[in-house]
């Protein structure tokens, strides 16, 4: 009878030897060449697109034009540099009230547009998800109001609200809505949620398609209502595409301007947002304070884009993902490496003698 004998264990220790980690294959300088060759046309179209565009607008925000005389004695009107002078008018003078308002407007449309969005496309997204008759032509409804142009559905809205139309006959009214006033806020907000809500729904659909149809079934055994389910199943799992659909909303409606300015129009102070008044200055040939609110405005932007990515931790990218998949991956094979260890063998060797 042959006796099979383990291996010596660790020194002193009684333990296994462990397993030497595999160490990962670096890139050859060939992938990496061949990487940047094939990145290099998308850089250089977002650098013409939007490094250039950007830039030309710091370097206008630092200038101003001002009247005066030429060489020859004629007037004319000279672009001259006055660094952050219009960055500090945006909060002094007839300037500073315009800024704030602006500013604010521009807030408020985008705070409560987003949220009225999010619950409406919320509960579009379950009525999609739904097994029930006609879903194919609900899902194909939804997409008109987003199909539409917002010029196109800026004017279909301001037919609506105005003194005689459909609007102010159903509601037996005389609402000026199109006037200034919270009536105008209140057409803008309405038009800029019937049309975006369908978008929010979309994205949350296409994350309520890739839940497990197992983990709704397991849930009603344990007893688990419609509810229960929608707060401790739905909501946490399509979390992550509902961040990226909310941010997404978020940094277009910070950049509101065609809605307002074909429905209400422009110069009202009520729904004037901070692109509008860019477009105002620029209008009137201030296009140095006109350049300083629109720096402004991607200043406001991009904080907005840095909280939800690194607060909020939306995943635009789906980085986050891939790591998940990657450590899987590899814990995966760290246990495979350690079932094929030389104890193991020999016990397995053991086992098929005995």
């Amino acid at each position: 009878m042959t006796i099979l004998t383990a291996p010596p264990t660790g020194p002193q220790t009684g333990n296994p030897l462990k397993p030497t980690p595999t160490k990962r294959s670096k890139r050859s300088p060939g992938e990496g060449r061949m990487a940047a060759i094939l990145l290099s046309p998308t850089i250089v179209v977002l650098a013409l697109v939007i490094m250039y565009p950007l830039l030309s607008a710091v370097h206008q925000s630092l200038f101003r034009a001002e009247s005066g005389l030429d060489a020859d004695g004629f007037v004319s009107d000279v672009e001259k540099f006055v660094g952050l002078a219009n960055y500090a008018d945006m909060f002094v003078g007839e300037s500073g009230k315009s800024f704030v308002n602006a500013f604010a407007n521009t807030t408020f449309f985008t705070v409560t547009t987003v949220f009225l969005e999010t619950v409406l496309g919320l509960c579009l997204a379950l009525a999609m998800n739904s097994a029930f008759r006609g879903r194919a032509f609900l899902r194909a409804s939804i997409l008109v109001p987003w199909a539409v142009p917002t010029a196109v559905s800026g004017l279909l809205w301001r037919w609506i609200f105005q003194s005689d139309g459909i609007a102010n006959n159903l509601l037996g009214t005389e609402i000026l809505w199109t006037a200034e006033g919270n009536a105008a806020k209140l057409a803008v907000i309405i038009a800029e949620v019937w049309k975006t809500a369908p978008f929010i729904g979309l994205l949350v659909l296409a994350g309520m398609q890739v839940i497990p149809g197992e983990v709704y079934e397991a849930a009603k055994i344990d007893g688990a209502g419609w509810w229960r389910q929608l707060i401790s199943i739905t909501l946490p799992m399509v979390k992550p595409t509902l961040l990226v659909a909310v941010l997404f909303r978020m940094l277009d409606a910070l950049r509101m301007f065609d809605l307002p300015f074909m429905l209400i129009g422009p110069g009202k102070d009520s729904v004037e947002t901070l692109s509008m008044l860019a477009w105002d200055e620029s209008n009137q040939l201030r296009y140095g304070s006109a350049a300083a609110f629109s720096v402004m405005l991607f200043l406001y932007v991009a904080v907005v884009a840095i909280v939800f990515v690194k607060v909020l931790g939306a995943d635009i990218t789906g980085a986050k993902e891939l790591k998940l998949l990657s450590k899987k991956t590899r814990s995966g094979k760290s246990r495979s490496t350690l079932s094929q260890t030389p104890v193991n063998l020999e016990q397995k060797k053991t086992e098929a003698s005995s």
